[in-house]
């Protein structure tokens, strides 16, 4: 078994409207500080828990491409230096506005050989109403400069449901997004919670944000459901709910994730999992440094999984894959109304029970939550 590797950096240039994660704009003097004590960080967790040899490494946020190449490239090496690295995938999360090709021939020496672009629309309005900084252009000579300096695996997302949005500006920027030929795509529907300053808006009825122009829930699900059927006909593979890729380009790292395997968390905010416990760093990058400057790891939360959280996670994770789950892995479901809830959503047509494998109905994808709650409500 092999575990992965997650770096979390939570800068970012501007908060999108949407976001509803812990990152938020600081001042780039944190930038230094903040790349030493994930440095440090390593050497500590390096002297504790022994993991089995990383294979992927992830670098996510916020916008890691805004962190010095230099720092990212000491993260990596510090991580080489203390732990057994065997990387085959290394991702960095990066926003068209901030690639340049210095930066891109930076990453790929390195180490990094995958860059997942922030995208989110091809549509200048939807971008602006959503706060996003980069504009239509920049996303194609984003893709041009990576490509140019090496890069051989690029992601892309779009965001289905943002204000402004219409159906030809959805058709647009899925064809726009096509003729760049990356070899993985995300696809996310807008979420609307108390999260984000856009959905607060939105609860409330406001009109701030763009909020009176976001797209109906069915309007939403259309976008979808057209783009799934899109990205067939162009050859890719769909293979996770919002993710499809080119044959041999699905995301290693996120498929531990899905999949319950290992992954250690670095940085502000980070998660981990053992297999055994779950536990996440503090969210505050300023409290982050000073707590390892101090030597201390900055622990937030720390938990143990029992047996039926480990058994709604297979199911609520487990099914986000289109291929689902090996009936054989819901052990402890006999004493529950599981099985028997199954075969009922099996009637009704929401999910699938062929070879021994359960998967959501193709058409269900768009109230996936819906059905996978529905589901872990009879564990």
């Amino acid at each position: 078994m092999t575990s992965g590797l997650y770096i979390q950096v939570p800068f970012c240039q501007t908060k999108c409207t949407y976001c509803n994660f812990h990152t938020g704009v600081f001042s780039s003097q944190l930038y230094e500080p903040y790349a030493r004590a994930v440095c440090r960080e390593i050497e500590i967790r390096a002297r504790g828990d022994i993991w089995p040899a990383f294979d992927t490494a992830y670098f996510g946020g916020g916008t890691p491409s805004l962190l010095a190449p230099e720092n990212l490239a000491r993260i990596l090496d510090a991580a080489r230096a203390n732990f057994d690295c065997r990387f085959e995938e290394v991702t960095l999360e990066a926003d068209p506005e901030t690639i340049t090709r210095e930066k891109a021939e930076a990453w790929l020496a390195a180490g990094f050989n995958r860059v997942s672009l922030g995208a989110q629309s091809f549509n200048d309005l939807e971008l602006q109403a959503a706060g996003r900084m980069h504009r239509r252009t920049d996303i194609a000579a984003s893709v041009s400069t990576l490509r140019t300096a090496g890069f051989r695996n690029l992601t892309l997302d779009l965001i289905a449901g943002l204000p402004h949005q219409t159906a030809d500006s959805w058709r647009d920027s899925v064809e726009s997004l096509l003729r760049l030929e990356p070899e993985h795509i995300s696809i996310y529907m807008m979420e609307i919670d108390e999260g984000s300053r856009l959905g607060r808006e939105a609860i409330a009825g406001g009109e701030r944000y763009s909020a009176g122009e976001l797209p109906s829930d069915d309007a939403m699900a259309d976008s979808y459901e057209l783009a799934c059927g899109w990205l067939a006909d162009a050859g890719f593979e769909h293979y996770e709910i919002s993710n499809w890729a080119r044959p041999g380009f699905r995301s290693r790292h996120n498929l531990k994730y899905w999949r319950r395997e290992l992954y250690l968390g670095l940085g502000a905010g980070a998660h981990s999992f053992d297999g055994l416990r779950r536990c996440a760093n503090s969210h505050e990058p300023a409290g982050y440094v000073a707590s390892i400057e101090l030597g201390r790891l900055p622990t937030e939360q720390e938990s143990t999984v029992s047996e039926r959280e480990a058994l709604e996670e297979r199911i609520f994770l487990g099914l986000r894959q289109l291929e689902g789950i090996d009936l054989s892995a819901l052990t402890g479901a006999r004493e529950n109304s599981l099985p028997a809830r199954i075969e009922d959503m099996r009637r009704d047509g929401l999910v699938i029970v062929d070879g021994g494998r359960l998967r959501l109905a193709p058409d269900r994808l768009t109230v996936s939550n819906d059905v996978l709650v529905e589901l872990m409500e009879a564990v």
